[in-house]
């Protein structure tokens, strides 16, 4: 059971400064040690706005990842980015996203990266809020890479790179850190037509070696490159098989859906905390502290307060700053309201 009632969380994904846009479009200009400093302001930027909305639970707001899994192919060896038969113009949707053709056997001698920014968030980050890493899992990250004879399809890739991922997550554990996220968006978007018992076991062998070491969560959404989901948008599919994940906390998207199948977090509740999406950051009406308040006596009918933690539905990273700041800013204000009256 998490440690206060209707903690406030994020899952992972915060907007780039604007000035960091435009550094990564010309790199060419800067030497290491600017990078070095442009990646430290950006990450205390992205701290500093979370600390300042009151959060409980804050992290370094993946200011060094191109996407939240994309950059991860950097890690990797035995790939190869193919440009080829990209959709290139038009509405930018998710088939335009790149992927990577497998030239070698996948390895990933250097780990994945994510130690390293979960030390830097420590040293960046003052006392007071529980400092969360979030690492992609090896479903979802399995999606940009096409199999190829040795890798036969998308379930082989998978297990090629679930060691990669369980060695990170053992690695973070050993640093120190004691709240991970693992995202699984990949596992909530084909839960309809896939095995959702091989899900399952894909991620609890992905986690095992890390149970009961560190507050464990898994983030289950929809798809948000560049604000448009991409599955088909229902819990249903997942339930009953995704009770049996082995996690401490989920977290499900809501607010995007208008608080559709609510009343299934109760199913979740009997296993498990709920992490429950109450801010949409597809959307730019900003949510009202009061907004805020109803969505969550919305939940309440459903979960009590002590299993109950509230965050935005999907990492911010497509939100524009001065919208995600002022969301979380409402978010907590609300969280407040209602812890005063419980």
């Amino acid at each position: 059971m998490q440690p206060i009632p209707l903690r406030t969380t994020v899952i992972g994904s915060y907007p780039f400064p604007g000035w960091l846009e435009f550094a990564v479009k010309n790199l060419h200009e800067f030497g290491n040690a600017d990078k070095d400093e442009m990646i430290e302001d950006a990450v205390i930027a992205a701290i500093h706005d979370q600390v300042t909305a009151g959060l409980d639970v804050i992290t370094d707001g993946e200011q060094t990842r191109l996407d939240f899994n994309l950059s991860f192919y950097g890690y990797l060896r035995g790939i190869k980015e193919n440009t080829d038969d990209l959709r290139r113009w038009g509405p930018a949707a998710h088939d335009q996203r790149g992927k990577n053709s497998i030239v070698d056997s996948i390895t990933a001698p250097n780990g994945l990266g994510v130690v390293k920014e979960f030390q830097r968030l420590q040293r960046l980050a003052p006392a007071g809020p529980t400092l969360k890493a979030s690492v992609p899992g090896p479903y979802t990250l399995s999606g940009r890479l096409l199999p190829n004879a040795q890798y036969k399809d998308r379930y082989a890739i998978t297990e090629a790179l679930l060691p990669f991922v369980k060695r990170e997550l053992e690695d973070l554990v050993a640093a120190g850190c004691t709240e991970i996220t693992v995202d699984e968006p990949s596992m909530s978007c084909y839960a309809y037509k896939e095995d959702t018992k091989r899900f399952v076991d894909i991620f609890n062998r992905t986690v095992g070696s890390i149970q009961g070491k560190c507050r464990l969560s898994t983030h289950l959404c929809f798809g948000n490159f560049k604000g448009r989901p991409v599955g088909y948008r229902s819990i249903a599919p997942m339930l009953p098989d995704f009770l049996d994940l082995k996690i401490d906390e989920v977290h499900v998207e809501m607010a995007n859906r208008e608080f559709a199948e609510v009343e299934l977090i109760a199913e979740f509740a009997q296993k498990m905390d709920v992490a429950v999406g109450i801010i949409d950051v597809k959307n730019y009406y900003i949510e009202t502290v009061d907004d805020v308040v109803a969505r969550i006596k919305k939940c309440l009918a459903f979960i009590p307060a002590e299993k109950l933690a509230i965050a935005p539905d999907c990492g911010l990273s497509q939100t524009a700053r001065w919208a995600s700041r002022q969301k979380l800013i409402n978010m907590v204000r609300g969280v407040k309201k209602v812890r005063e009256n419980l």
